[in-house]
């Protein structure tokens, strides 16, 4: 592919060795060898039209299912046709950093009513627009907590993996304690998070509903890490939110999470958007950008940026995030997507992820040794455990054009969502079923 890259091999060669690497082989050494492809085998000389085909040719051995029962962060929700018509206007696809509000009102607009509904989604006093994705918007979360005297994480097991090694990873070069709490049944062993907090404690994290579904209980969670006056995370699934108490309701002081399921396609992995709203008090640790609302010299409703002492203008030393960007684009996304289904809307969306989920997670377990993986409430995702290997539940869904849950040691994770029909479901059992009692 070097032969169609803009800069010359010495070029290349110059800029790696101001980085202190010796080949491009490097840049990549943190990603999985099998996660590699060695050579692309595109001829040299070929036309920009001919190097097209090539790859459109590679794209095309990815597999695209019709069916999805796959979720573990990333949800397959309807998007109604208005979100990808707004969004793709020029005035926002084009649309530069808001630093001139003069010229910026549009854009300062969107960031503005996001970070609005935001707030009513999670119950919370303010957010930022906005963080890369769920994980960084975790790690950045933590990075608010983090006092002088308090410098010992905790992090529930029951966490999305992604989330617990990025947030590991924001800490590894420094001294900071990161531990992790165990799960009992699905959820957070509580015995253990009582004896793990004390008075170096910076803060806990507990995703909710967490990673394999279960439903946390954050109320009890909220009083163990405040006795200690720690600071309460919770990583929230935001459709989940319109239906279960908000990171508000049971006085955390920071929620985060991930708003893809607000518009934003799967996309193979993203882009996707990461949100994190606090309390009034915790506002000037946010980190990324802040709209606000203020009135102009002749008396109208105007927008600007405000809390801008931030990232992006002081010494770098003294920056607290070097989190200076949002993701403008995705932020829109979600606020088109909010305003076209409004709160009626997504808590319907959030009732028949609820309901389906269940009706499914009954089905299954009906079948000969097909149990659910714990007995702790769920949202939309939930674990089965079969008397087969998993892959062979996977291949013969596979072979009907279903993804099925994601492999897990426990089982399958299974998610439901309001895009599955009963007719989809019905179809999955009774596969499932033959391979079980084959």
């Amino acid at each position: 592919m070097g032969n169609y890259l803009g800069s010359t091999n010495q070029q290349q060669q110059d800029m790696l060795q101001t980085i202190g690497l010796a080949s491009l082989e490097e840049l990549y050494q943190d990603i999985p060898k099998e996660m590699l492809v060695e050579n692309l085998a595109i001829p040299a000389g070929k036309s920009e039209l001919e190097v097209r085909r090539i790859l459109e040719a590679m794209g095309q051995k990815n597999k695209v299912f019709s069916t999805i029962f796959r979720g573990a962060g990333a949800y397959n929700h309807y998007i109604p046709a208005i979100v990808k018509q707004v969004a793709a206007k020029e005035e926002f696809m084009t649309s530069y950093t808001p630093y001139q509000p003069e010229i910026s009102q549009g854009l300062l607009q969107s960031i503005f009513e996001y970070q609005t509904m935001i707030c009513e989604i999670t119950g919370m006093d303010t957010t930022n627009a906005s963080v890369y994705d769920g994980a960084t918007a975790a790690a950045e979360a933590v990075n608010m907590c983090l006092e002088k005297k308090r410098m010992k994480v905790l992090i529930s097991e029951t966490a999305n993996p992604m989330t617990i090694q990025t947030i590991m990873t924001y800490f590894s070069s420094r001294e900071i304690e990161c531990i992790i709490t165990p799960q009992k049944a699905g959820v957070t062993n509580l015995s253990v998070l009582k004896e793990q907090l004390d008075d170096t404690t910076a803060c806990f994290v507990v995703q909710q509903p967490n990673y394999f579904g279960g439903i946390e209980p954050v109320e009890e969670i909220e009083q163990l890490v405040h006795e200690t006056n720690a600071k309460f995370v919770m990583s929230v699934n935001p459709v989940a939110s319109t239906v279960l108490k908000t990171a508000g309701e049971v006085n955390a002081d920071i929620a985060v999470g991930d708003s893809q399921p607000f518009g934003l396609p799967m996309a193979f992995g993203g882009p996707y958007i990461g949100f994190v709203a606090t309390k009034e008090k915790m506002i000037r640790k946010l980190p990324g950008r802040i709209a606000g609302e203020t009135i102009d010299e002749a008396g109208n409703r105007a927008f600007v940026l405000t809390l801008q002492a931030r990232e992006q203008h002081i010494r770098r030393e003294k920056a607290a995030s070097n989190i200076c960007s949002n993701q403008a684009l995705c932020a829109l996304t979600n606020a088109v997507y909010m305003s076209t289904m409004g709160a009626v809307g997504i808590q319907q969306v959030a009732e028949q992820c609820y309901s389906k989920a269940h009706y499914l997670a009954e089905k299954l377990t009906q079948i000969n040794g097909v149990e659910l993986g714990n007995d702790s409430s769920f949202f939309h995702e939930f674990v089965t455990s079969f008397p087969v290997a998993n892959e062979k539940i996977l291949a013969k869904l596979e072979d009907h054009d279903i993804l099925g849950g994601y492999p897990t040691d426990q089982g399958l994770l299974w998610c439901v969502t309001e895009m599955n029909t009963k007719e989809q479901m019905d179809q999955v059992v009774v596969l499932v079923k033959e391979v079980c009692e084959k």
